[in-house]
């Protein structure tokens, strides 16, 4: 999906594009929340076929405490090993040419540590000042993605993680 998003044979003004997205997670435990943001985010949309493509470097999530950041790269997330997550998905019945907010399902598949899940993710979609503006929230069970967790701190590691997203989507310009 991705190469046909950057395909060059589609027409770019059915593209948008962000490469400053932001995702967001968090996790609440008894002893200490973890909070993550990452702004770096890459996303493409062809409204052609309705499709999205989402990709982020692992490494680029900033943390409040540098152990943190540590332990989610080279313990949790392995992210020498898997250094990207991606969705490649539908926007499910949305149309561009509606310039009214809407909120809409997006469908896809996410892959984080080399491991795809199929996901629905309902979105806001906006759209002003020639933006389109996609924002939400969903939750990721940690166990669906492999990622271990010794038992000394699975007490404190939240099981379901809370992801929130915003991607303000630019006309795709080559």
């Amino acid at each position: 999906m991705i190469t046909g998003i950057i395909n060059t044979n589609v027409d770019v003004s059915d593209r948008y594009i962000t490469r400053q997205g932001q995702v967001t997670f968090f996790s609440y435990t008894n002893v200490e929340n973890i909070e993550a943001k990452n702004n770096q985010v890459l996303s493409v949309i062809d409204f052609s076929k309705n499709e999205i493509a989402i990709s982020m470097l692992m490494k680029a999530f900033v943390f409040k405490k540098a152990l943190m950041r540590e332990h989610f790269n080279e313990s949790y997330i392995e992210s020498d090993l898997y250094p990207k997550a991606t969705l490649e998905g539908i926007i499910l019945d949305f149309d561009p040419a509606n310039r009214e907010d809407q909120t809409k399902i997006v469908k896809g598949k996410i892959t984080i540590r080399g491991i795809t899940k199929e996901v629905e993710i309902k979105t806001k979609i906006t759209f002003q000042e020639q933006k389109y503006i996609f924002s939400g929230d969903f939750e990721l069970t940690v166990k669906d993605f492999e990622i271990k967790i010794p038992s000394v701190l699975a007490p404190n590691i939240a099981k379901n993680i809370s992801v929130q997203f915003k991607f303000e989507y630019e006309p795709y310009e080559l």
